[in-house]
């Protein structure tokens, strides 16, 4: 008899447990703060509020079930100087868990040399490590406005300090994007709402890489 009861609360048992792991909710990665520092390209440019780059992203990744809040935290005109002087005031709140780095493409526009946007980028990445916040690195590609060397030299900055420095890397940001009107305001440089979208979808699965993890 003893046996037989021992074996039914056993059963019991197991079955409570399999019911609990079964409605377990999925969402476990809570509250993350993800900020986007950048400049026009992801500050919403000439966009109304609900085509900005940090709407649309938010809603995609809360739409695959992560509970996440994008922050638009990118200046248009902001230059890799500009990003280093007002990251820190940008970090005192403490609350950034994800942070989606992309700037140089004004400090290419103005020709500052490649390598003072490499210093720049290096020492925000240096402070981000300091502060514990992951990076998801978007890079930049340079015409070829100023010739074959700077476009060299520029080039190679991303890959080279998303190694150093061991972060998410996105080589483009403006993959299938830069260059096709059909994708860009009328000024041929500023993604419009398609444009916003296909860059979204670009930064979803490496985003989704480091909330999963």
């Amino acid at each position: 008899m003893l046996p037989s009861l021992y074996k039914f609360f056993i059963f019991r048992l197991l079955l409570v447990l399999i019911i609990c792991v079964n409605f377990t909710p999925t969402k476990v990665h809570c509250n993350q703060k993800i900020v986007l520092f950048g400049d026009s390209l992801m500050s919403g440019y000439g966009l109304d509020q609900e085509f900005h780059l940090s709407t649309i992203l938010e809603k995609n990744l809360i739409q695959k079930g992560f509970d996440v809040n994008v922050i638009n935290a990118s200046v248009s005109g902001d230059t890799t100087s500009g990003g280093l002087n007002r990251l820190n005031w940008l970090l005192e709140d403490k609350n950034t868990d994800i942070m989606i780095l992309c700037l140089g493409a004004n400090d290419m526009l103005r020709g500052i040399k490649p390598n003072l946007v490499r210093k720049n980028l290096n020492r925000i990445l240096e402070i981000l490590r300091e502060k514990k916040v992951t990076v998801l690195l978007a890079g930049m590609i340079s015409q070829e406005t100023f010739g074959e060397k700077y476009k060299n030299e520029f080039d190679k900055i991303f890959p080279e300090l998303a190694i150093k420095f061991n972060v998410a890397f996105l080589p483009f940001l403006l993959d299938g994007v830069a260059l096709k009107p059909e994708f860009n305001l009328k000024d041929g440089k500023h993604p419009n709402p398609k444009g916003v979208n296909l860059i979204s979808k670009n930064l979803e699965q490496k985003l989704i890489d480091l909330l999963s993890n």
